[in-house]
């Protein structure tokens, strides 16, 4: 809730709006460095006519409006999860809105939730090496000697790109909103100079240029499509990023930067190649030559900011999936002890990395790399209006009518784009997709073996009414202190304790059995944090409960809520964890052997509990357990 004057209300807004700016809009404010070139580049690419100059511009100006605009700005961005965004949060919003009503859960909702989020992984791999390479490629227009440079140029900034990484976001963050806005104003006073020198142009504005374009170049129509839809890459951005600024931001930035300065900078494209058809590189060409210098340099710190903003995202949609158990437990750091979505994943970090790297050292310019590029986004983008027709049903409540007519508007113009794209699968877009089925294929192979594993161990507990009755009748020895064991959602008796009864006879004065649950909604409230219930003999039974963006800081939630007579103490508290090596059972066949096998090795890998739950190592026991599985 805002507060304070309305000028102090204002002024935070258009803060926040900067901000989102710097952070949000990267991605799409890299597209006019490649995009219109790319309707005319190629074997493929359109006849240079005028009237095909306008019909592009058109197609591009009203992609978009359609799909960034109305789509994402004006709809997607209503389905926040308690203000979160991302596909992930949209497909937990969905199954949790649905469960609300009592209605069947529909298991594929949250698949395509994985899909979305593993095709992301796909893009944060392309984008940082297809802007920054873009940028570089400016040296190019500067001087045909250098082009021997431009590759290890690209080298060298992605590496330091990443290399930066681990100091967070906060110290250079601020730079990243004025940077942005520099850049979205020369786009915009570039633009609208060859407007003057060409106005007809402007005639691109009605969309009915775009079709005709489309209708004459009926023969380069699927090419074209892809070259257009690289302008709408990164709108996706706005919806992952909606819990670091809120709409109004994200809104306020589009309509008063982005969407005019985008706009004026196609159709001034579009002017020059009019005017000028022997033009190579249209972008870069929007000035004299002794601007290439200085326009190359500020391309390339917006690359690096839109490089930035992806990686971040990727951090972030990691942590949401290790939360919704999705994959296993990874390394997370906190850069910032006052922003909670400034994360780092050295393993994330890394692998993404690397593969920028093998990808510029293979593909050696932009234009190579353009056939891999659309196909994981415009695939992206397909999922969540399936999934938005799932949301408006559920979520937003609205009549079947208006639900079906949107979203099918949606899905015939992501289902074109989809379908242009994926005519570049055998030319290179078949890696992001590899790459995104792999990680669909490892996430769902973690899930399965997480609820393999639970039925197991729940089957090999006992109720928890059992040892009680049984200590009632034995006289088990008791020592002082607290004993928390980790436990299933039902309360059984976990491995854990009972080999700990076993072999050392003993147990503490008071035994918690420990259920912690990660729900699909982004924050907990207050009513769900937290339920205690005694069992009797000093033992409870106690949950707590923690939204898919909040660290599980068990001690910190121990310390908030057992308060009066039962009181946490960290140095009379001891934590016991199993430490589970899993055999495989007989009677399987080869495809269930292979996944159990990728499972065991997923779970040696993983971050132990100690460190993803804040456990003090001190304080912590572990006992070891064979289960077959």
């Amino acid at each position: 809730m805002e507060s304070g004057t309305p000028t102090s209300q204002t002024s935070t807004r258009w803060k926040l709006a900067l901000a989102a700016l710097g952070i949000v809009f990267g991605d799409i404010g890299t597209s006019p460095l490649y995009a219109f070139r790319e309707c005319f580049s190629g074997k493929h690419g359109a006849p240079i006519v005028a009237e095909n100059m306008m019909g592009a511009a058109s197609l591009i100006v009203w992609s978009i409006l359609f799909v960034v605009t109305f789509k994402y700005v004006f709809l997607v961005l209503r389905l926040d999860n308690k203000g979160e965004g991302g596909i992930l949060a949209l497909a937990a919003l969905v199954r949790g809105s649905r469960a609300a009503m009592g209605k069947i859960d529909k298991t594929w909702v949250f698949g395509l939730g994985l899909l979305g989020a593993a095709l992301i992984y796909a893009d944060g791999m392309i984008t940082p090496s297809i802007s920054v390479l873009s940028a570089v490629e400016g040296l190019n227009v500067l001087s045909p000697d250098m082009k021997e440079y431009v590759v290890p140029a690209a080298l060298v900034i992605i590496v330091l790109l990443f290399m930066i990484q681990r100091h967070g976001t906060g110290k250079v963050g601020a730079l990243f909103g004025p940077v942005l806005l520099i850049w979205f104003s020369t786009l915009g006073i570039l633009g609208l100079k060859w407007i003057f020198a060409c106005p007809q142009i402007l005639l691109a504005i009605n969309p009915v240029s775009g079709l005709m374009f489309l209708v004459h170049e009926w023969r380069h129509a699927i090419p074209l499509l892809s070259a257009v839809f690289l302008a709408v890459t990164g709108g996706e951005a706005l919806y992952t990023d909606l819990g670091h600024f809120g709409r109004r931001p994200i809104r306020v930035a589009w309509f008063a930067v982005v969407l005019p300065c985008l706009v004026l900078n196609y159709i001034g494209q579009a002017a020059l190649l009019t005017l000028h058809p022997d033009t190579e590189n249209t972008f870069y060409n929007l000035v004299p030559p002794g601007g290439v210098l200085p326009l190359t340099l500020l391309a390339t710190a917006a690359a690096v900011i839109a490089s930035q903003a992806l990686i971040s995202g990727a951090f972030s949609l990691t942590t949401q999936a290790i939360q919704l158990g999705c994959i296993p437990r990874l390394r997370v750091l906190y850069t910032s002890s006052t922003e909670k979505g400034q994360v780092y994943l050295p393993m994330i970090n890394w692998m993404l990395m690397l593969a920028c790297l093998l990808l510029i050292s293979i593909k050696q310019s932009s234009s190579n790399l353009f056939p891999a590029y659309g196909i994981a986004i415009s695939m992206t983008m397909t999922v969540t209006s399936v999934l938005f027709l799932q949301a408006a049903l559920n979520v937003l409540k609205w009549p079947r009518w208006k639900a079906y007519t949107v979203s099918g508007a949606f899905l015939l113009v992501d289902g074109a784009f989809l379908f242009a794209n994926s005519l570049k699968i055998t030319h290179g877009g078949w890696m992001p997709l590899a790459v995104a089925f792999l990680m669909v294929f490892l996430m769902s192979t973690w899930r399965w073996g997480r609820a393999r594993l639970g039925k197991r161990m729940e089957k090999a507990s006992i109720p928890a009414e059992l040892l009680i009755e049984d200590l009632e009748r034995k006289g088990i020895h008791r020592v002082s202190g607290t004993a928390f064991y980790m436990c299933g959602k039902t309360g059984g008796i976990p491995l854990a304790l009972l080999h700990n009864l076993k072999h050392n006879q003993v147990l503490h004065e008071r035994v918690v059995l420990l259920h912690v649950e990660t729900l699909d909604a982004s924050h907990a409230t207050p009513d769900e944090r937290y339920n205690i219930e005694e069992l009797g003999q000093g033992f409870f039974l106690l949950h707590l409960r923690f939204g898919f963006t909040e660290t599980p800081n068990v001690p910190a939630a121990l310390k908030e809520f057992l308060t009066g007579d039962f009181k946490y103490e960290p140095q009379k508290s001891t934590f016991f964890l199993g430490r589970e090596t899993y055999a495989v059972s007989r009677g399987l066949n080869a495809w269930e052997r292979m996944r159990l096998v990728i499972f065991a090795w997923l779970t040696r890998n993983a971050t132990p509990a100690t460190a993803y739950f804040s456990l003090p190592p001190s304080r912590v026991v572990e006992l070891g357990a064979q289960i077959s599985l």
